[in-house]
C-alpha cells in the first residue's frame, strides 16, 4: 500500500458486541440511544470507532474502489445542501471523537483541510463542503467526492436517507463496502419500506415507518445491531464476486467443516444520525467478525436458540438454511 498507516499498537482492541444474548432472533428497529454503555468504554458514544482493524477496513474498501466503484457508491438526488450537511457531520465527529487522529485547519475561501493521521491524507474542501483536493499516496481511482474520500478515511460504511416535506423518503447516498449479501447501489432512490422489503418479518416494523423515519432525522443518534452467521472472515459479503472469483466459491455455505473455523458470527453495529436541517439520516454500518471458537459456551448456546427462534423464511434470508443441522450440531456440543 503507498499510505502509511497507524501502527496497529497505536490502537485498541475491537469493541465487542453479541446482540444475540436474548437468545431470540426479532424483527424490530431496536433503537437505543448512541450514549447507551455496553460494556466498552467511549467506544461505545461514538459515531466512528477506529481500532487495530483499521488497516484491513482501509484495504478492503480500496480493494472494491479499485475493482469497481460503482458497485459500492453511488447518489439519487443527493443535493448539495445534504451533502454539505454530511460532509460536515463526519468532519467534526471525527475531529471531536478522535483529536489525535484528524485535525481540521481553515483553507482559503472558507474552505476545510481535513488531516487524517491514520492514512496519511490530507482532505481539501470548499466552502460549501465539496471536495476540491486530496494528497495521498495511495494508487487508485481519484475520490469521487466527499462522500467517498470521508469513507476511505472511517471503518464503518456510510449511507444517507433523506425526508421531504411530503413525507416521501428514500435512500440518497451509499458508500458501502461491506455488506452482508444485499447491493447496496441497487437501493438507491427507494423507500425505506421498498428497502426493506425482502426481510421477512418486517411488516410490522414497516407500518411504522413514518414514525420510525421522522425519530431518525429529529432525534437521537441511535444504536441498533443485527447479528448473523457467515462461512468466512471476509469483510466484504457483497453478493456479486469480483472478477475471476466464481459465485460459489464467494458465496459459499454458512457452515465449512473442514475449514479451522467453521463459521462466523457476524455483528453490524448501525448509528443513525438525524440531520434535521436537511432532513436527511446517516447511516453509519460497521460489521464485527468473531470465529466460532471465540464464542463461550453461553454465547453458543444464545446463538442457537437465536437460529432455533427463526421462522423458515428467515433461515433462507440469513442464509443459514443450507446449514442449518450441522450449525445446531456444533454449536451444541461440549466443547
Amino acid at each position: 500500500m503507498g499510505t502509511t498507516l497507524l501502527p496497529e499498537i497505536d490502537l485498541p482492541a475491537p469493541p465487542w458486541y453479541f446482540p444475540a444474548a436474548s437468545g431470540r432472533y426479532d424483527v424490530n428497529p431496536g433503537l437505543r440511544p448512541l450514549r447507551t454503555d455496553f460494556g466498552n468504554g467511549p467506544a461505545d458514544a461514538r459515531l466512528f470507532q477506529i481500532d487495530r482493524e483499521f488497516a484491513a477496513f482501509r484495504e478492503s474498501k480500496l480493494r472494491c474502489r479499485r475493482e469497481a466503484l460503482g458497485k459500492y457508491y453511488g447518489t439519487e438526488r443527493y443535493d448539495p445542501a445534504t451533502a454539505s450537511a454530511v460532509a460536515r457531520l463526519v468532519i467534526t465527529r471525527l475531529v471531536e471523537e478522535h483529536p489525535d487522529r484528524f485535525a481540521a485547519e481553515s483553507a482559503g475561501g472558507g474552505g476545510v483541510a481535513l488531516q487524517c493521521r491514520p492514512t496519511a491524507e490530507t482532505l481539501r474542501f470548499g466552502p460549501e463542503m465539496a471536495l476540491v483536493g486530496a494528497d495521498s499516496a495511495e494508487a487508485g481511482p481519484a475520490y469521487a467526492s466527499a462522500l467517498d474520500a470521508l469513507a476511505c478515511q472511517v471503518q464503518e460504511d456510510l449511507a444517507v436517507s433523506r425526508v421531504d416535506q411530503e413525507g416521501g423518503d428514500w435512500l440518497a447516498a451509499v458508500h458501502v463496502c461491506h455488506p452482508s449479501r444485499w447491493r447496496p447501489v441497487e437501493k438507491l432512490g427507494q423507500s425505506f419500506v421498498a428497502v426493506h422489503e425482502p426481510v421477512p418479518g418486517i411488516e410490522r416494523v414497516s407500518r411504522a415507518s413514518s414514525a420510525l423515519l421522522s425519530a431518525m432525522v429529529t432525534r437521537g443518534p441511535f444504536v441498533r445491531f443485527v447479528w448473523g452467521i457467515t462461512g468466512d472472515a471476509r469483510l466484504n459479503q457483497h453478493p456479486e464476486p469480483p472478477p475471476g472469483v466464481s459465485p460459489d466459491e464467494w458465496n459459499g455455505p454458512a457452515f465449512r467443516a473442514d475449514q479451522p473455523e467453521p463459521f462466523y458470527f457476524r455483528v453490524e453495529r448501525q448509528v443513525l444520525w438525524g440531520l434535521r436541517e436537511v432532513g436527511a439520516s446517516l447511516f453509519a454500518i460497521r460489521p464485527y467478525v468473531t470465529p466460532a471458537s471465540a464464542l463461550d459456551p453461553a454465547q453458543r448456546a444464545a446463538v442457537r436458540s437465536g437460529l432455533l427462534s427463526m421462522s423458515p423464511e428467515s433461515r433462507a434470508y440469513k442464509s443459514v438454511d443450507g446449514s442449518f443441522g450441522d450449525l445446531l450440531d456444533w454449536l451444541g456440543a461440549e466443547r
